[in-house]
């Protein structure tokens, strides 16, 4: 079997969310991903927005990559019909092996975890880590409230304009995933994920 032509982490909500809308953006991203014969690399799981954009890549004829902490398998409801579904014995392993796999790192709305793994990959691009491209899918404006707060703290000197540079943003699937993936097969640059 040949190499998918690209490979998209998504990190996303293990809950469907109240509005429709979010569920709809999720599988946009999957269909897009799937009818382009690429790869998703995400958490693993089959609740939420997790499993809408996991059954959306593989129906579209795409691969899908889930990685999963054991611990979470019945939590979170393993997928078990992934193309590969890796079970690992920590969050750590879980975060590095999704990233080692990933060409790019798309957030969808969701929660903690959401949060917590967008800012990890996006301090990883600011220290050099990697030089994946990072994008924040912002449907209905979910995501408009952390970034006026991150904007604040440009203001407030705790951050520069450049780190938020190294965040593209966006409202529409396609138009996003096109620029990131574009953006992912620029000249190769160093990763490291084992030093982390």
């Amino acid at each position: 079997m040949s190499a998918p032509p690209f490979s998209v982490c998504v990190y996303c909500g293990s809950r469907p969310g109240v509005e429709p809308r979010h569920a709809e953006a999720a599988r946009a991203v999957g269909q897009w991903i799937g009818q382009r014969g690429g790869q998703l690399v995400y958490g693993g799981g089959n609740a939420g927005l997790m499993g809408v954009v996991a059954s959306a890549t593989l129906a579209a004829g795409g691969t899908v990559v889930g990685v999963i902490p054991q611990a979470l398998v019945d939590k979170e409801f393993a997928k078990r019909d992934c193309t590969e579904l890796h079970i690992v014995g920590s969050m750590h392993e879980r975060k590095q092996l999704m990233a080692e796999r990933a060409g790019a790192f798309l957030a969808l709305a969701g929660g903690i975890g959401t949060f917590e793994e967008l800012f990890e990959v996006w301090t990883w691009r600011q220290l050099g880590y990697h030089d994946k491209p990072v994008g924040i899918l912002d449907t209905g404006g979910y995501w408009q409230p952390m970034l006026a707060f991150l904007r604040s703290a440009v203001q407030a000197g705790f951050m520069n304009e450049w780190q938020m540079d190294l965040v593209r943003i966006g409202a529409e699937p396609a138009a996003l995933l096109q620029a990131l993936v574009d953006a992912s097969r620029g000249p190769a640059a160093p990763q490291d994920f084992s030093q982390i």
